[in-house]
């Protein structure tokens, strides 16, 4: 019997998230395959940073520099899915803090993480729909490829594509799971359309095996070839985004947790399975793009920094076969669409982290922002303007610095990845004693596992402080290291001023405070 046909799931459910200190206020109406394939978008999170694979080194970097990626985010999702199968809460990462940490260090480590969460979500939103604007002038260029989009075209392309996905998380949540699910259909159609057409067509020759999955220049860089292959992975310093990028987003998937069907078991396994059908779909896509690759020095220089629309274009022989949006059958088309399935998807899910953390009064005018509307569906109508809005306000930063604006983009990586490592690492340092009854346990493995998740993590945030380029130029200059620390200071001002005088961290109830701190109270090493 599936989760969905049986309410005593639900019911089962209900009474676990009471025990970890929160109501049922929204409706379960989530299954393993609604959430299992949507934030990741492995297409379009593939194509659009394609250029920085390009500069990187290319072929090499591109599909070798995938399958890093992916073995290496899949000890982290196995990190997070543990936690997450004892602690399923959309509230996420900064309530794991609040559990694992001491009762010293926990109201703070909380607050740190859960801003670090709702920066996150924020800019990774942001860098999904203005990544999808970019993909439509890129489109646009096919055809008039004397028209160079302005600033302020730029932007106006983005509130649409913003302001279509916001009306869809607004007036249409009940049928999520539904736009879900053809997500997932439209996906896996588009990777196999985009292999059929790539193979076939061809128009810019075809490439040996070596040079498919070999192939490495690293001058375009003007980094040393081993740091050159890891420059492959940065955001890229037109779109911010990068391989790591696709799986950036992995621990979203539990801010979408109290509307999920048996979250204990559901939310590990779509953790867990997305690593390893994303990096197969990712391989299945990249590939034949790789075989049939144009000359990388012409894709380069691209006055938009969007490379993607003229490879497809030459790949295809025609405009029409690079992006005919009146026909479904178009490589850039298939990954337009699921740019924008992803940015619903994306807004959906940090609507309620920001519910979430409003709702343990970590946000100024919490009580507005962690109200759920009567009228709409359950939505969190409040805390979903309130991250449309940030967002549509940071997209104005890029209509007089695009340098600035790449940088408040690019931090989502960093502020995410940061968020993710901080419970992981709070629970190898009380020795993964509260980890002992997770549903879903990694046993004598764990500590291994969670060891190489944080490492991976602390390498990857210097890796996206770096430029892409060498030698810096005022507008090739990675600023995404200035606007983290930046946003760490605002919060720490923050904590300051309102925050140790009214945040005291998620509300517990007693017993299960008692049973964490009786599990911590002989660790070797404490918070």
């Amino acid at each position: 019997m599936s989760a969905k046909d049986s309410p005593d799931v639900d019911a089962v459910a209900r009474v676990g998230l009471e025990k970890l200190g929160y109501k049922q206020e929204m409706a379960r109406s989530r299954g393993l395959v609604h959430i299992l394939f949507t934030i990741m978008a492995v297409p379009y999170g593939l194509a659009a940073p394609i250029a920085t694979s390009l500069i990187g080194g290319g072929p090499a970097v591109m599909i070798w520099g995938w399958v890093l990626v992916s073995v290496l985010t899949q000890t982290l999702a196995l990190s997070l899915a543990e936690i997450c199968s004892k602690y399923p809460t959309s509230a996420g990462a900064y309530y794991w803090c609040y559990r694992l940490a001491s009762p010293r260090t926990r109201v703070l480590a909380s607050w740190i993480n859960g801003w670090l969460t709702v920066v996150g979500v924020w800019t990774i939103a942001l860098s999904v729909t203005f990544g999808t604007a970019q993909l439509i002038v890129a489109g646009a260029g096919i055809y008039y490829p004397e028209w160079i989009a302005t600033a302020w075209e730029t932007y106006l392309i983005f509130l649409g594509v913003t302001a279509v996905a916001s009306l869809f998380c607004l007036f249409f949540n009940k049928h999520l799971p539904a736009i879900d699910i053809i997500c997932a259909c439209w996906t896996f159609l588009g990777i196999i359309v985009i292999l059929i057409c790539v193979s076939i067509k061809a128009a810019a020759g075809r490439h040996s095996i070596s040079y498919a999955l070999g192939h490495f220049d690293p001058s375009y860089s003007g980094w040393t070839p081993g740091w050159s292959f890891f420059i492959g992975l940065l955001p890229d310093s037109e779109l911010n985004n990068a391989l790591a990028y696709t799986f950036s987003a992995i621990g979203m998937i539990t801010n979408m947790a109290e509307e999920v069907h048996n979250p204990s078991e559901i939310l590990p396994k779509a953790i867990t399975w997305s690593i390893p059908i994303g990096a197969l779909s990712g391989v299945v896509f990249l590939l034949p793009i790789l075989f049939t690759l144009p000359d990388v020095a012409i894709l380069l220089q691209v006055s938009s920094g969007q490379p993607i629309g003229l490879m497809f274009t030459l790949i295809m022989g025609s405009r029409a076969g690079g992006f005919g949006l009146p026909h479904p059958l178009n490589p850039l088309f298939e990954v337009f669409g699921i740019g924008m399935f992803c940015a619903i998807s994306i807004s959906c899910a940090a609507s309620r982290a920001t519910w979430a953390f409003a709702r343990d009064k970590a946000i100024p005018f919490h009580r507005s922002f962690s109200k759920i509307s009567p009228y709409l569906d359950d939505v969190p109508v409040n805390a979903l303007l309130l991250s449309t809005v940030i967002q549509v306000l940071l997209g104005l930063i890029y209509l007089g610095s695009t340098a600035a604006f790449n940088a408040f983009v690019g931090v989502a990586v960093m502020c995410l990845g940061a968020s993710y490592a901080m419970p992981v690492a709070i629970s190898l340092m009380n020795g993964r004693q509260d980890m002992h009854d997770a549903p879903f346990n990694l046993g004598r493995f764990g500590t291994t596992i969670n060891a190489i998740a944080v490492l991976w993590i602390m390498f990857a945030m210097v890796l996206f402080s770096m430029p892409a380029v060498i030698p810096v130029t005022r507008v090739s200059m990675n600023y995404a290291s200035v606007v983290f620390v930046g946003f760490g200071v605002i919060s720490a001002v923050w904590y300051l001023i309102n925050g140790r005088l009214y945040y005291t961290g998620p509300s517990i109830p007693e017993e299960s405070t008692d049973s964490s701190e009786s599990n911590r109270s002989t660790s070797p090493l404490r918070m």
